[in-house]
């Protein structure tokens, strides 16, 4: 029996509470600071904890006998938890997009006997995977193209779009830097830049450059392709309904005030679709050829619980991982990227076969 801690009972938390506690494999505890999103976990089985993920006394305490802990919840929390998670050589895992906690994480990785594996989630994470499988069947590589949205299937506002996750991590997305490779040279560029529009199944999307998606594979294939892009996939529209607020209302300075509007205005929704659509292309055998891997992921229901898209993705990775550690198909230390696991390995696992 391994031993779970799970921290951020929201959504995503308990979404993978269910999944890990649900394999009989795994004992989970859920902890968070708010005692009514405590109360939403209904998994049979499955322990709760009242926690301040800041509080690094409480950390280390609740850590104690667990095998592996999981941040799931605000991205800015994950720094006191990898710390304490270093500290007591616990197996550490979040699914972040945020890249400066990131690179936090890899500093508390350095020398550590426990595995660090941030990031586990959909962009990053999955995306990652896909994009390095695609990317190892060419002699060299020209450009690796990784489209992610997590949209809703039945779009009734201007923007086109529903919360489906963390309103920060969209925000951060929308804001940030993003990493890119260009013209065989890691650089940063605008976020909300680059658009481009293109058909899957005769369903017109949009995409645009948006900041954490691409994880570590700017670092992983600087010097070795070309080009390496990672755009957001939206409906026709939002980009320039979101610069308005953004740049026109000049809101992006005010991320408390855009937060609270966004929740305001924007309803969330559990009918949700997660778009993935990666291009590899290079030379194969002496010729260009390309090679693509596309995916429309509905929500589903498995033993007895109803996950959303973005719940049954997200969360279905970041358990993926947890197994595949534990079936020694990671490293078993040290900081470890979402790459360093193979598509088949994942697709083949338990958890991460709702993505095949």
């Amino acid at each position: 029996m391994r031993h779970v801690l799970i921290l951020g009972a929201g959504r995503i938390g308990r979404s993978m509470t269910a999944l890990l506690q649900g394999t009989g494999e795994y004992q989970v505890t859920l902890g968070d600071r708010d005692p009514a999103t405590l109360a939403k976990c209904t998994t049979k089985g499955a322990q709760t904890l009242g926690i301040d993920s800041t509080d690094m006394n409480a950390l280390k305490a609740a850590m104690a006998g667990k095998h592996a802990v999981v941040g799931a919840g605000p991205y800015a929390v994950n720094v006191f938890i990898a710390e304490a998670a270093a500290a007591c050589g616990v197996d550490y895992f979040d699914v972040t997009e945020d890249v400066e906690v990131t690179n936090q994480v890899r500093k508390f990785a350095k020398g550590a006997k426990s595995a660090f594996v941030p990031q586990c989630g959909l962009a990053p994470g999955f995306i990652s995977i896909v994009a390095n499988d695609l990317a190892k069947q060419f002699e060299t590589l020209r450009e690796l193209r990784l489209r992610v949205g997590a949209l809703p299937r039945f779009p009734a506002n201007r923007l086109g779009y529903n919360l489906t996750w963390s309103t920060d991590g969209l925000i951060n997305e929308y804001l940030n830097p993003c990493e890119v490779i260009h013209d065989g040279r890691r650089v940063l560029v605008p976020p909300m830049e680059g658009e481009e529009r293109f058909a899957i199944n005769g369903v017109e999307y949009e995409a645009f450059t948006t900041s954490g998606g691409v994880g570590s594979l700017c670092e992983t294939y600087d010097g070795k392709v070309e080009t390496l892009t990672y755009k957001t996939i939206r409906y026709p529209g939002h980009c320039e309904a979101m610069r308005l607020i953004l740049e026109d209302l000049h809101l992006k300075s005010r991320r408390p005030l855009l937060k609270e509007i966004l929740e305001g205005a924007i309803p969330e929704t559990r009918q949700d679709v997660i778009i993935v659509f990666v291009t590899a292309t290079g030379m194969q055998d002496g010729r260009l050829n390309q090679i693509s891997f596309a995916r429309a992921i509905h929500g589903a229901e498995l033993d007895g619980h109803a996950f959303s898209g973005i719940e049954i993705t997200t969360a279905g990775a970041a358990a993926a991982m947890i197994d595949l550690k534990y079936q020694g198909k990671l490293p078993q230390s040290g900081f470890v990227r979402q790459e360093d696991v193979s598509l088949a390995d994942f697709l083949e696992n338990r958890f991460g076969k709702v993505y095949a």
